[in-house]
């Protein structure tokens, strides 16, 4: 009998996500069956869509992989992946002047997180903090006074800084207007 595998089959496309991933990693189906505790020809059957995996053993290839099991089962989404320019919703907090708007979707336990920041003129510098993580920067107008470790820059328009969090780090809005910055991090702040 001829088993025949339907183009966009449940199991085809997991099997396609799995081999593209391992083979993105350079790991072998050796490799990869092992960590996952899994033997090889069911590696392989499962990568061809031939043969679907119980959830412990996408756990044991997801683990192996080095991605949650909802890698291989979410799909993308607008409502996930997509942020509309227009949807984008400023909110503040009591102790800052500064404006945020989330460039990124809260789902999916991601720990990457964008925020697009509006700093009014005249703002006094941030409280100086530390956290686990890393910090992106980028200034899309105005400008911005960023101290690191007691170093002080001075980014423009089109200036960036990437830095560890660990690292004690405040900014300051030093133009006369509003300076417009993108924020990006590691884990979430909020």
């Amino acid at each position: 009998m001829v088993t025949t595998i339907q183009k966009n089959s449940p199991a085809l496309e997991l099997g396609s996500k799995i081999r593209a991933l391992r083979q993105r990693l350079k790991r072998t189906l050796d490799e990869t069956a092992t960590a996952a505790g899994i033997s090889k020809p069911f590696l392989s059957q499962v990568e061809r869509g031939l043969a679907s995996p119980s959830i412990s053993s996408l756990a044991g290839i997801a683990s192996a992989l080095g991605v949650t099991m909802q890698y291989f089962v979410d799909t993308p989404s607008e409502e996930r992946s997509v942020c509309r320019g227009d949807q984008l919703k400023f909110f503040g907090f009591a102790d800052s002047a500064n404006l945020f708007a989330r460039l990124t979707n809260l789902t999916g336990g991601r720990q990457l997180e964008a925020i697009l920041v509006r700093m009014p003129p005249g703002q006094k510098r941030s409280e100086v903090t530390t956290h686990a993580g890393e910090e992106f920067m980028y200034v899309i107008d105005g400008e911005v006074l960023l101290t690191l470790e007691g170093k002080t820059f001075v980014l423009h328009a089109g200036d960036s800084a990437h830095y560890e969090s660990t690292v004690p780090h405040s900014w300051a809005n030093t133009a006369r207007g509003e300076t417009v910055v993108v924020w990006v991090g590691t884990p979430r702040l909020f």
